[in-house]
């Protein structure tokens, strides 16, 4: 059985209730979006400090994971969560969308999707 909501006209408790639920989510996703930019840049701050410290002074690798690795993981980690809470939030958003009318498009969907696109240049700096 298919779930289908049909759009209802709104009172104003009603519209008001709705618009809490909407900058709801988008508190949560640039929640996320900070979360991942902060794990983006720290990986990607980590790999460039060792490579600069490891172009000084260079010292035999004694780990099994290093400055590379390790920016690597981080920065994949933000990539993934900013794209899992992204693709969270436009389902949502458009659950909302089916039960009201008039709900506007997101302002923090577009900025999650850019700082996407940085995760993606960094991860491929480190990577190349």
């Amino acid at each position: 059985m298919a779930d289908t909501h049909i759009p209802v006209k709104m009172d104003v408790s009603t519209e008001l209730a709705a618009e809490r639920t909407r900058l709801a989510y988008e508190r949560t996703l640039m929640a996320w979006v900070r979360t991942g930019t902060s794990l983006i840049t720290f990986g990607f701050t980590i790999y460039k400090f060792f490579e600069e410290f490891r172009k000084a002074e260079p010292v035999a690798r004694t780990s099994l994971i290093g400055a590379r690795e390790f920016g690597i993981i981080m920065i994949s980690i933000g990539l993934v969560a900013v794209l899992l809470a992204t693709f969270q939030h436009v389902r949502t958003m458009h659950k909302l969308r089916a039960q009201f009318t008039d709900v506007p498009y997101s302002l923090a969907a577009l900025v999650a999707f850019l700082v996407t696109v940085l995760g993606i240049v960094a991860l491929v700096t480190v990577i190349f």
